[in-house]
């Protein structure tokens, strides 16, 4: 009886031959739909070889079932791995969602800056042979005010390199409180031993003074590094070196100061009612020599590392044969110079750059967006399988910035009443556009400050598909 199940099993022609799979085949690639029928037939085999004496008599080979497997398998592999998603956590730089969001302005010219020929390393003025760093470096000096700069694919590559070219085989001074890892378990004291520097590491976790760093002094001293310690904070009887006074100390040596700002603004945020953080202006201003930072956190932009400083180190870096190991593509140089040049005007910035406008939001700005989606939730036909509110709550920074940081916001709380929250929150990750959302207690989160409101209507129509 089983052999005969097994016969009824439709060949792999009469499947292509369906017109379904047909269909399908115009858009997707025989050898994914080939490889979908294998693994659907290869199951229903298997669920045949192990049915009991009692289930065989009841068992059918559908055919049609079997076709619609294949369909949606077909359908899954084709699917990109790398896709849009709506982040309702209110993690606004959330480093596991891609970090900052780049505006759609910059984004078609990001398209067409990919989709044609450009002049990345040629010089329209003479045509002859161009760097691909001047594209930004004019934008980043400018708003900086420093000499020269130079970006990288990220700002742990950007301190490599920084190291590597003005202390490889040198040692650098630098606090204990600041020996901080970053995203992924990299460390500072790894990236500089990689680098080829050679760590010293002075005063205590929680206090640094000025005499340790002059204390430590060699011959064989080649630079003092100070790192931000943007994603963690140390509280209570702590003291540490102003970077004004690192920067005297480094002159009169003549021993360059390098900056690891991590997050990287160029906007004073404590005006707008958050945290205080160093601005880069700030460092500069200081007297340090090099400073470095992220591209995708609070600047807003795509991933890089962002090198700035006098103009004689930055040359050094330029002729690293390591900096052509880490340096962007075209697409990345796009998106950088539109942003940066939104900052031109800071209040266009503001309004215009998703991750500074996300921070900046004010709380009546929520109270309403919260409105607008929770009766859109109540007018929906699921809404009697929810129990739906409005609530508050408080977002975060993301991207190891302001630890410390609560943003004060709104929240769409969601109980479902005939599914655990556990399985809803699951299925929400399989859908189209998968919804990454916050759980608490038995109670779905949406955070309004993370999510647009052209993103309401997908929302409700995937929250109902699951439901």
């Amino acid at each position: 009886m089983k052999n005969n199940l097994f016969k009824k099993l439709p060949k792999v022609d009469d499947i292509f031959s369906h017109n379904k799979i047909a269909k399908i085949s115009l858009d997707i690639p025989k050898r994914l739909i080939s490889d979908s029928i294998n693994e659907v037939l290869n199951s229903e085999r298997k669920i045949i070889k192990n049915l009991s004496e009692e289930k065989i008599k009841s068992f059918t080979v559908d055919k049609e079932k079997l076709i619609s497997k294949i369909i949606e398998i077909s359908t899954k592999k084709y699917e990109y791995n790398l896709k849009r998603v709506i982040n309702a956590s209110g993690v606004v730089i959330h480093t596991n969602l891609g970090r900052s969001l780049i505006p759609r302005e910059i984004a078609e010219n990001i398209i067409e800056t990919a989709s044609n020929y450009s002049n990345l390393e040629f010089n329209l003025k003479n045509g002859k042979r161009g760097s691909r760093y001047d594209v930004v470096e004019d934008l980043l000096c400018k708003l900086t005010g420093a000499e020269a700069a130079l970006v990288v694919n990220n700002n742990a590559s950007a301190v490599m390199l920084i190291l590597n070219t003005l202390t490889d085989g040198k040692e650098v001074i630098v606090s204990r409180g600041q020996m901080v890892e970053i995203g992924g378990s990299f460390r500072i004291p790894e990236v500089m031993k990689f680098s080829g520097a050679k760590l010293v590491e002075i005063g205590t976790t929680n206090k640094t003074h000025l005499s340790d760093y002059e204390n430590a002094l060699t011959e064989e001293t080649g630079a003092f590094l100070k790192v931000h310690t943007s994603n963690y904070k140390i509280l209570g009887f702590t003291s540490e070196v102003d970077i004004k006074d690192l920067s005297k100390l480094g002159k009169k040596h003549d021993i360059p100061v390098i900056e690891d700002i991590g997050s990287g603004s160029l906007i004073d945020f404590s005006e707008y009612g958050l945290t205080k953080e160093p601005t880069v202006m700030e460092s500069i201003n200081s007297g340090v020599d090099v400073v470095s930072f992220s591209g995708d956190k609070m600047l807003g932009g795509p991933q890089a590392g962002i090198i700035i400083g006098k103009k004689k180190y930055i040359e050094m870096m330029k002729k690293n044969n390591l900096t052509r190991a880490l340096r962007v593509d075209k697409m990345t140089f796009a998106a950088l110079e539109g942003v940066l040049k939104l900052y031109l005007d800071e209040e266009k910035a503001l309004k215009t750059l998703p991750t500074l406008k996300m921070l900046t939001m004010s709380f009546n700005e929520l109270e309403v967006k919260a409105k607008v989606l929770y009766s859109k939730f109540k007018e929906s036909k699921y809404e009697k399988l929810i129990n739906v509110s409005i609530i508050d709550g408080y977002s975060e920074v993301g991207g190891g910035s302001m630890p410390l940081e609560k943003l004060k916001t709104k929240l769409i709380s969601i109980k479902p009443k005939e599914k655990s929250v556990n399985k809803v929150t699951s299925l929400l990750r399989e859908v189209k556009i998968p919804i990454i959302c916050r759980i608490n207690e038995e109670n779905i989160l949406i955070d309004l400050r993370t999510v647009r409101e052209d993103e309401f209507d997908i929302l409700i129509e995937e929250f109902g598909e699951v439901l």
